[in-house]
Order: structure tokens, then C-alpha cells, then sequence
């Protein structure tokens, strides 16, 4: 493995993920520049530089690549929402722009955050990705693409809620879904490790954290022993949800707002039905024993510090309850 230092353009820093990999990065000893938003101030990635700018504007990651000699642009930028405009805007074309800046600019080497998810695509934002994986792969810089599962923020929308004495709710019989989710900072550190693991080159690397792999009614039996109380359970029907996305798909055809909350019930409805593990086609089923594993930070001990207060999580648009 070249375990040599490399200098290397991060985008998307700012993200609790992108934060995650650019210490990571810095702790293996790589010179980071971070390309960030305007205003981000300069403590906000320690052991990195800032350079200001936005990525979606064509001639900013040019510029900022021609303003010092890198060796390969590592990439955690994914849309806020996963709304058609803002997947087509990040996920797509400023990754686009960046791809091209980084061909032009000579660089080896390009390291992508996607998900799963892409597996079975079905929303915009999945298109959106998929898109540009197939731009990535088919240029000519080594590329690795980078699939993770379940993140632990993903997965902590219901622990103030529990804490508080509600009920937990699930999709069907809470067992509809299952993934081995992974931490930011365990998957910081293997994005760090793939820059320079020669087995990543030229590659797609589905990671989930440490297994098994865990269930929504899992994760109640880990609130219920964290609380030492019994955790009360409501299922929702999935066909409910269908019922809400086919009503917001009707009005949305008048109203941009509520397409665009079509749109978002349409993803919570994918995540609540479909499992964060590697998809085999050939079964039409996911694989959990397919799935790797990298780290050792569990679920399990971040449910532990939420419900201390040690930790926040950062979930944003992405928040559900």
C-alpha cells in the first residue's frame, strides 16, 4: 500500500461525514485543502486549509485546483434534501464540474462518497448519483466509489422521543429493513484508507460498520436496555404512507411545494422499506454476510452518549421525526 502523503482537494467538508474525513486525512498525514462554502470560518476543520468558494459554480474547483499541485480530490458533497433541482445540482453537475477540473488539472486519483442505496434506484437523487458514478468510472483518473450503508445519525431520529417516553414507531413489523450502519468517524477513516489502498483502485466499495446487522426492532431492544424500561412500539401500515405520497403527487401537480414533499415522502418511504445491505440481483434479495464491515464504533454506544447528552446528532433536511 503507497502510504505516502498525498495533497488532496476535499469537498463537502462541512458535513458531519466530511468532517469525519478530513481529520482522518489529516491524522494519515495527507495535506488537506478543503473547498467550502463562503462565511465557513477557518476553525471549522482543524489541520486543514480553507479555500472559499461554490462548487456548483463552473471554474471554482478549476480554480481552486490550479492555485497549488494535487494529487487527487476526495469527494463527500451529496444533496440536502435529495430533491430532483438539488440531486441534479450536487449529486450531478457540480460533480461533474469537478471531475472535469480535476482531468484537466492532471490529478491521478478521485475518491467518491455515493450510497447504497443506488443499488436499486427508484428516486431522483439516485438517478443523480448513478449518473455521475458512470461519468467517474468512465474517465481517465483511478476512482474508487464508496458505498456506505446505514449512518448512525440516520438511525437516531427516534431516541428524544423514546427518552421521552413515546412509542418508537416502525414500518410494517419492524423487521421489514435491516443494515449494518457505520459511524462517521469509522467511515472517515476507511475513505482515508481507500486513497491509497491499491485494491481500491478502480473500484465500487460497498462498507457497512461493524455487524450484525440490526433491525428497527433491534434498535428498540437496545433503547430498552440502555433505559432499563420496557420501550412501547407503533407500527405504521406502509400502505398509509402510500396513501400521503399519492395525495401530495396529486396537489404537487399545482403546487411546487407539495411536489416537493411528494418527493421527500417518497424517499422516507424507500428507507422504510428497503434494507441498507449489498443487493444481490440475482436473488432479488439483500445479503447481509455480503455486506463488509469496517470500524468498531456501534450503534449501540452512540444511542448511549444521546441519551447522556455527550453527542448531537446533525441529521438536518434529513429528519423525519
Amino acid at each position: 500500500m503507497n502510504t505516502a502523503p498525498l495533497r488532496v482537494l476535499l469537498l463537502g467538508g462541512t458535513g458531519t461525514i466530511g468532517r469525519a474525513t478530513a481529520a482522518a486525512l489529516h491524522e494519515a498525514g495527507h495535506k488537506v485543502t478543503a473547498l467550502v462554502r463562503a462565511g465557513t470560518p477557518t476553525c471549522a476543520l482543524p489541520g486543514c486549509d480553507l479555500r472559499h468558494g461554490d462548487v456548483t459554480v463552473p471554474g471554482t474547483v478549476a480554480g481552486a485546483l490550479t492555485a497549488a499541485p494535487y494529487d487527487a480530490v476526495v469527494s463527500c458533497l451529496a444533496s440536502r434534501t435529495g430533491a430532483p433541482a438539488d440531486a441534479e445540482a450536487i449529486d450531478h453537475r457540480a460533480h461533474s464540474l469537478a471531475l472535469q477540473a480535476a482531468t484537466n488539472a492532471g490529478l491521478r486519483r478521485f475518491v467518491l462518497l455515493s450510497a447504497i442505496c443506488v443499488q436499486k434506484p427508484t428516486l431522483a437523487f439516485q438517478r443523480a448519483k448513478l449518473a455521475f458514478e458512470a461519468e467517474l468510472q468512465g474517465s481517465a483518473l483511478d476512482w474508487t466509489i464508496i458505498r456506505p450503508t446505514a449512518f448512525f445519525k440516520s438511525l437516531s431520529g427516534q431516541v428524544r422521543r423514546v427518552q421521552a417516553g413515546r412509542p418508537f414507531l416502525v414500518f410494517g413489523d419492524g423487521r421489514l429493513t435491516a443494515c449494518k450502519p457505520i459511524s462517521d468517524a469509522d467511515l472517515g477513516r476507511f475513505i482515508a484508507l481507500c486513497l491509497t489502498d491499491p485494491t481500491a483502485r478502480n473500484a465500487i466499495r460497498p462498507i457497512g460498520g461493524p455487524g450484525p446487522h440490526i433491525t428497527p426492532l433491534d434498535q428498540v431492544a437496545m433503547l430498552e436496555r440502555l433505559l432499563g424500561r420496557h420501550v412501547p412500539v407503533r407500527r405504521v401500515p406502509v400502505a398509509l404512507m402510500d396513501v400521503i405520497i399519492a395525495t401530495l403527487s396529486t396537489l404537487g401537480r399545482v403546487s411546487p411545494r407539495l411536489a416537493a414533499k411528494a418527493e421527500l415522502a417518497r424517499i422516507g418511504r424507500y428507507y422504510a422499506t428497503e434494507s441498507m445491505l449489498v443487493f444481490d440481483p440475482r436473488t432479488g434479495g439483500y445479503e447481509a454476510d455480503a455486506t463488509p464491515e469496517f470500524g468498531s464504533d456501534r450503534l449501540a454506544d452512540h444511542y448511549a452518549a444521546l441519551l447522556r447528552g455527550e453527542v448531537t446528532d446533525d441529521r438536518g433536511a434529513h429528519a423525519v421525526f
